[in-house]
């Protein structure tokens, strides 16, 4: 009884929502299990990642070091007005890899340059770090993508040794740039000068080809980890100065953390677009029927008097005055080729020849009717090709409506002379 009750109750738009959301949920798990995992290695030099191209080790490294570290996520105008001139002072600026619209470069630079003249530091890394110090690259020497250094001079970034890099291009100074114009190059790939460093105001800047050094899978090595301690100390180190604090930029790599992006590499596209169709399938099985029948509305047919008006509307609207004029001339043809028995030839020889052949056929009383309709047939033929205004259009187009009215009076005395004349001829030849 009671399973008899259930079936009863189980209807089938219940049992229609059942297999739905059978079927979806079957596709959201096998979606989830075959969908690509996240990337294991994430290509940003980001301090919060752990892979072989992240900077999480030098961030811990230096931190264990006795370095004050910390992450800015904000932007460089905002760096500047939260740090005093001590603070600057004793700051080191990491900029690895940093991009930024060309738009924005100019106030960067401006930026950096007041960092500067507090006597700031910074280690900035690619072609975009090497334009934010008013520089460039130029193209890397063949199969020279990844070398081992040659240092140059006594310096302590010199001193790092043979130091593994990718060569994405050496530093080219700008000769007009007055804030970059004596670096000193450090390390050096063939001809192309990887690792230099800078004096620039009361600071001093240390830029690389590229991030490779400070990497997570280079940082073992030991010429790496001393060629970052030698860039982040900068060249006015000392056994006697305190640790700089290390400022890593988040801000400006390629891809900003967010709290979407502990969901990279899971399939919400795909599960946010079940979860729709899932929505809008319960939407139509539960409405399907449920409201009341209504039977169509039946749209009302406009009356001519409303086409008439909306034609007119329209042709207002469009300033089509060369329409109306000709079909108020069209009309008047007509009425005289079907009603004064003019001949086709005679309508296209023009106004004059229909003006005689009016004259000829209703006699000399019409003359002053012929005359009137041909000139009106002339404005019409040159309102075809010029621009009326609606009140001139309006008037010709009624002059061409009254001349065929008085033309279809002038027919009848017309006629009726005609057959008179025929009887009284026909009577005579009686006689």
């Amino acid at each position: 009884m009671s399973a008899a009750v259930a079936k009863r109750k189980l209807g089938t738009d219940q049992r229609l929502i059942l297999w739905l959301v059978a079927i979806m949920v079957v596709l959201i798990v096998g979606v989830t299990v075959l969908a690509p995992q996240q990337e294991a290695e994430d290509p940003t030099p980001r301090s919060t990642n752990a892979g072989p191209l992240g900077t999480e080790a030098a961030y811990l490294t230096l931190q264990a070091l006795g370095h004050k570290t910390s992450r800015w996520n904000k932007s460089l105008a905002d760096l500047n007005s939260s740090l005093t001139d001590a603070d600057a002072a004793n700051t080191t600026l990491v900029l690895l890899e940093p991009i930024y619209d060309a738009t924005e470069e100019a106030e960067l630079r401006a930026q950096l340059k007041r960092f500067f003249d507090r006597g700031g530091h910074l280690l900035t890394t690619g072609h975009f770090g090497a334009r934010l110090l008013n520089g460039t690259t130029d193209s890397p020497e063949l199969l020279q993508s990844l070398c081992q250094t040659q240092p140059t001079g006594n310096s302590a970034l010199a001193r790092a040794s043979h130091v593994q890099i990718s060569n994405h291009g050496g530093w080219k100074s700008d000769d007009k740039n007055a804030l970059t114009k004596d670096g000193s190059v450090a390390q050096h790939c063939g001809k192309n000068s990887v690792v230099v460093s800078f004096y620039i105001g009361k600071g001093d800047a240390v830029w690389w080809s590229s991030e490779t050094p400070i990497v997570n899978a280079e940082l073992k090595q030991d010429p790496s980890l001393k060629l970052v301690l030698a860039s982040i100390d900068g060249p006015q180190y000392s056994t006697n100065t305190p640790p700089r604090d290390v400022i890593f930029d988040e801000a400006m790599h390629t891809v900003t953390r967010t709290k979407w992006s502990v969901t990279h590499g899971l399939p919400i596209l795909w599960v946010s677009l079940q979860t729709a169709l899932l929505f809008v399938l319960l939407l139509f099985s539960f409405s399907r029927r449920r409201g009341p029948i209504r039977m169509p509305v039946a749209l009302p047919r406009s009356s001519p008097v409303e086409f008439a008006t909306s034609m007119g509307d329209l042709y207002e609207k469009g300033e089509a005055t060369a329409v109306v004029t000709e079909a108020a001339r069209r009309r008047l043809q007509r009425a005289l080729t079907q009603e004064v028995g003019l001949a086709t030839e005679t309508i296209q020889a023009g106004p004059d020849a229909i003006e005689a052949a009016i004259v000829l056929r209703l006699g000399v009383v019409a003359k002053p009717l012929a005359a009137s309709i041909a000139e009106h047939l002339r404005e019409a033929m040159e309102a075809a090709h010029a621009k009326l205004s609606l009140s001139s259009t309006l008037k010709l187009a009624q002059a061409l409506s009254e001349d065929a009215e008085h033309l279809r009076e002038a027919i009848t005395p017309a006629a009726a002379r005609h057959t008179e004349e025929l009887e009284t001829a026909g009577s005579k030849e009686q006689q």
